[in-house]
């Protein structure tokens, strides 16, 4: 699973070329200081390994995966269906076009942590 400081692939440049559709995720992305938070879950978050023995997600992609699913009123598989279907809900979180994403169930994991 890969951390949210793995090189862009080919996919996120040509993405990051188009023209955004969701303004509202940009703006808050602008708007807040992720490092403070970034800090905070770290911090608070010390899972480095899922229960199969991968790496863990990074928490501030999963957080932010969080308040998309309270903006959106989703629900754990709801989430999961929209992040692998929205781009912008790609972009957002941090995750990479070309990288693997989480599924419904470390979603769950996280929130209950």
């Amino acid at each position: 699973m890969p951390e949210i400081s793995t090189p862009p692939s080919f996919a996120d440049y040509f993405m990051e070329q188009r023209k955004h559709s969701n303004v509202f995720l940009d703006k808050i992305n602008i708007l807040i200081d992720w490092k403070g938070i970034e800090k905070l879950l770290r911090k608070k978050y010390k899972k480095t390994e899922s229960a199969d023995g991968r790496p863990a997600y990074p928490p501030l992609p999963m957080f932010k995966l969080l308040l998309l699913q309270r903006w959106y009123g989703l629900s754990d598989p709801g989430l999961e269906e929209a992040v692998n279907d929205r781009i912008s809900f790609i972009r957002f979180s941090g995750f990479s076009l070309s990288g693997s994403l989480p599924d419904h169930s470390p979603i769950c994991r996280f929130r209950n942590a």
